[in-house]
């Protein structure tokens, strides 16, 4: 076998095995493109944040007595005004939940309820109507892998959900029907389709390295094919001269 029968046979089938691949590379590439980031996190519908006055904290020695629930200190404490909520204390610690408390009596407001995560995720954004419905996550999957527990908010207007950690009252994600085609074609794109983040797994590699093969086979055929069309006009040249002459 010479070596543009090597060549072609290579080419083609390495292309028919990767073919429904390269088809999903091409397509979800395209709409990566096209679809601004910014549309796909739901950042035009964040409403603008308010210019806030940060209040000093009044009883600054009681800051040392914050512990957990086993007694621990907090290894990190951070002062901040949130929407509805007003100015808090987010105690951070080296092992166990974050806690939330009021800025100004130190009384502990985590977890929050669902009606004061509905309240944050609607202050978030600039949807008038309220949510269709507010669910309790405890546990990462695809679609959210931020602060657990969370309350995701589930609005009507493109499928945005709004999700609130419970522990810290922020607003940890958005997800939209936009955003889950395009993760949806990331996970087509990476050949994850489990987990939608692993784009170094030995099966992508081991069909990329098949579909550069038949790539190279299809460069390396350019110049036969080349050839093989010069040859045809050249032969087909007097023939067809002949033929107009008569």
């Amino acid at each position: 076998m010479n070596l543009a029968r090597l060549a072609s046979f290579v080419h083609k089938w390495l292309a028919l095995l990767v073919g429904v691949q390269i088809v999903f590379w091409v397509v979800s590439g395209f709409v990566f493109t096209i679809i601004p980031i910014e549309q796909i996190r739901s950042e035009h519908l964040i409403r603008p944040a308010e210019t806030v006055q940060t209040l000093a904290v009044s009883n600054t020695a009681a800051l040392a007595q914050i512990r957990d629930a086993q007694g621990r200190a907090p290894v990190k404490l951070t002062i901040e005004t949130r929407p509805v909520i007003g100015e808090v204390i987010i105690a951070e610690f080296a092992d166990g939940a974050p806690a939330l408390l009021d800025a100004s009596t130190l009384r502990q407001m985590s977890p929050l309820d669902a009606d004061t995560a509905t309240a944050i995720a609607r202050a978030h954004v600039t949807l008038g109507d309220a949510p269709e419905g507010v669910e309790l996550i405890e546990a990462e999957s695809p679609q959210y892998r931020g602060a657990l527990p969370a309350w995701r908010a589930q609005f009507a207007d493109g499928g945005l959900a709004v999700y609130v950690a419970a522990n810290t009252g922020a607003v940890t994600a958005r997800r939209s029907d936009m955003w889950r085609l395009y993760d949806t074609l990331w996970a087509l794109h990476i050949m994850d389709w489990q987990n939608h983040e692993d784009f170094n797994h030995p099966l992508i590699i081991i069909v990329t390295a098949i579909t550069l093969l038949s790539v190279i086979a299809g460069i390396v055929l350019i110049p036969y094919r080349i050839r093989f069309g010069n040859g045809r006009r050249r032969k087909n040249g007097p023939t067809a001269s002949a033929a107009a002459d008569s």
